[in-house]
């Protein structure tokens, strides 16, 4: 199956004004989750998932292997789609309306760094442990869905 790219982007992954597009992955290894800590809009440090904006041409897929791979320094494979989030947020007194594309991730191999700009630290998580270092909501409903997909996974294992 092909997939879709959306229409030429603007600068930040901006297809019309207060609308932007992003890709982002969660990637997997032994049961654990594989977290970034940022700075975010209001200068909170935190633990998220990495994800970035869209480039001109770039599918969301291709878009969700890059930055992984720029913020965590791990060139991965996509598993497969994991969900489509959107949320809103206020930049310089302006609605956003922002729209991620997900997927599930494995690593292959550590080939780079992280961005030391961007990415503060990089961390592999149990998920017991990510639940409580993440703060957004949809960072949460993430895990529990990679929560679920691993259960799966273990439990074809196990019958297997």
């Amino acid at each position: 199956m092909t997939e879709r790219r959306l229409p030429p982007v603007g600068s930040a992954g901006r297809r019309s004004p207060g609308e932007e597009y992003s890709a982002g992955g969660v990637v997997t290894r032994d049961g654990k989750v594989l977290l970034v800590k940022v700075e975010n809009l209001k200068g909170e440090r935190l633990w998220t998932f990495p994800k970035g904006h869209l480039d001109p041409g770039e599918t969301p897929k291709g878009a969700a292997l890059r930055e992984v791979h720029e913020e965590t320094g791990f060139e991965c494979d996509v598993i497969g789609p994991l969900t489509l989030v959107r949320y809103m947020f206020m930049r310089e007194g302006r609605l956003v309306r922002k729209r991620v594309r997900w997927y599930w991730m494995r690593p292959l191999r550590r080939s780079g760094s992280p961005d030391a700009v961007e990415v503060l630290d990089v961390r592999w998580c149990a998920p017991a442990e990510a639940a409580g270092l993440l703060k957004y909501p949809g960072d949460k409903r993430l895990l529990t869905l990679i929560e679920a997909k691993l259960m799966n996974v273990s439990e074809k294992e196990d019958a297997g």
